[in-house]
């Protein structure tokens, strides 16, 4: 009789095979993610061809920018409470599908008017997208180093699409039109749309978890009034009486919102969960390696182009050292995390960005560009070194039931951070006595946001304790294990990780 077992050829090919199945739920939720991240970067280079097409006005240009990163941000919470209450897999799913039909409209918006609506209406998607990316690659990869090399995949696809946006935004508005910036989009839309819903499963959803509105309000508006204050800032200056009153409303109406969740039976963020050192820490982290490296890239790309007369398609090559390394260092951080743990490799990230950004600022008023490049390099190697390891941090701090709310602080908090990057940078160059003075000052304080950054990974992000790990090296995570609480989201027919979902 025949054996039946496979041949030993065979077995790679299996391998293989069940490798393949296995990545198709990351590569789906990472290009979600990436829509998102894409579309910060590759509209501000066609940001004046559609001024000019549609005869826009400064305040209109502003807003077809601006609209999308308030709504974004500003809606991040209320998109993981949601992911929280009604199943993560369905907000992301219904996130895409509103963030592709929003890119539709854009591509066809015929007035400026037309346009910031279809632009706030992205932010509505891509504020559903992103905390239930998260979520549900934590929930698609449970094993500790399977999660840790999907978060430094997550994370290296933001550097990907940071890198990407400048240079196919003005490959496509000089090739084919503005409007390719928006249409295109719509394919990976698609296909992220029918691979999620194929290839992830089912999340667990909570429909006894009331939504608070009058706390999901009070969010958005203190989150939408910080950036906005933090943007205008850098126009008008911290002492102007639009930029004073902003920050007042939004302290306002951060009061209002932590009151309100100390009262609230179900609150939208329990404020015990911020009593979690891992979990604070590695928000604030995130907040602060941010600032910096969005600060960096804000500054340097003005210095290139004020100071030394380079073009917008210059300034981009330019800065490629920065964003080219990110996708090595976010893959090599989630291959070394299960060996190492978390806390050596932000440490690690943070000081080599800092050590970066201290050399720019140390290179002198004028130096030669090869100089500059190792500094970029480092800031961009060591942020995203970094990211993985804090990403990882806080979603293994959250509790049951709470991973897309975690998501969005942690997310929440990162957008906060690139907001006052850009803003401070703004400001420092506005008040220094020349521009290279102002860059250098930046790029000081940067540094200096690396290593509190660092300091805060060495008192906050756990160590691994000796004899206790997963059997790969990797020591236990804080915080309890995902897993389905309560009614989980129906799926007749489906297995454990495929199916379509009726939903």
């Amino acid at each position: 009789m025949r054996d039946a077992r496979p041949s030993p050829a065979a077995r790679p090919s299996r391998h293989r095979r069940d490798a393949l199945r296995a990545s198709v739920p990351l590569l789906a939720i990472c290009a979600g993610y990436f829509m998102v991240i894409l579309d910060v970067t590759i509209v501000n280079v066609a940001v004046p061809a559609v001024g000019r097409e549609l005869s826009a006005s400064l305040t209109g240009i502003q807003w077809i920018t601006d609209g999308y990163t308030l709504v974004f941000a500003g809606l991040l919470l209320t998109g993981g409470a949601l992911g929280d209450r009604v199943g993560n897999r369905r907000v992301f799913c219904t996130g895409v599908a509103v963030f592709t039909a929003a890119s539709a409209g854009c591509g066809l918006a015929p007035t400026t008017g037309v346009l910031v609506a279809a632009r706030l209406l992205e932010g509505l998607g891509a504020a559903l997208i992103v905390p239930g990316s998260l979520a549900l690659l934590q929930q698609a990869y449970p094993s500790p180093a399977e999660r840790s090399r999907a978060f430094g995949l997550w994370g290296s696809v933001a550097g990907v699409a940071a890198s990407a946006g400048p240079l196919l935004g003005g490959l496509l508005v000089t090739t084919l039109g503005w409007r390719w910036v928006f249409f295109i989009n719509l394919p990976v839309g698609l296909a992220c749309l029918a691979l999620v819903r194929r290839a992830v499963a089912p999340s667990p959803r909570h429909p006894d978890r009331r939504l608070d509105t009058p706390a999901q309000a009070a969010v958005v508006a203190a989150v939408a009034l910080l950036v906005a204050v933090l943007n205008e800032a850098g126009r008008l200056g911290w002492s102007d009486p639009l930029v004073l009153i902003g920050a007042a409303l939004c302290l306002a109406a951060a009061g209002c919102f932590v009151l309100r969740e100390h009262l609230a039976a179900t609150p939208v963020l329990p404020l015990p969960l911020l009593r979690s050192r891992a979990l604070s820490g590695g928000t604030v982290i995130g907040l602060l390696f941010n600032f910096a490296y969005y600060g960096m890239l804000f500054t340097a790309s003005l210095y290139f182009q004020h100071q030394r007369g380079y073009s917008a398609l210059r300034t981009g090559l330019a800065l490629f050292p920065a964003v080219a390394v990110t996708m090595f260092a976010s893959a090599l951080s989630g291959r070394l995390a299960h060996r190492t743990g978390d806390r050596p490799l932000v440490i690690t990230g943070m000081a080599v960005a800092a050590a970066g950004l201290a050399g720019w600022a140390a290179a002198g008023p004028d130096p030669a560009y090869p100089l500059l490049v190792a500094p970029m390099t480092a800031a961009g190697f060591g942020t995203s070194f970094a990211l993985t390891g804090s990403t990882t941090t806080v979603m293994a701090a959250a509790p049951p039931g709470y991973a897309g709310t975690v998501s969005a602080l942690f997310n929440t908090a990162r957008q906060v951070g690139s907001a006052a990057g850009v803003a401070l940078g703004g400001s420092l160059l506005a008040s220094a006595a020349d521009l290279t003075t102002g860059v250098r000052t930046s790029m000081a304080v940067g540094a200096a946001a690396y290593l509190l950054a660092a300091t805060l990974a060495y008192l906050c992000i756990p160590r691994p304790k000796s004899g206790q790990t997963d059997g790969r090296g990797r020591g236990p995570r804080t915080g309890p294990k995902p897993g389905p609480t309560t009614d989980p989201e129906p799926d007749p027919g489906s297995g454990p990780r495929t199916g379509a979902d009726p939903s």
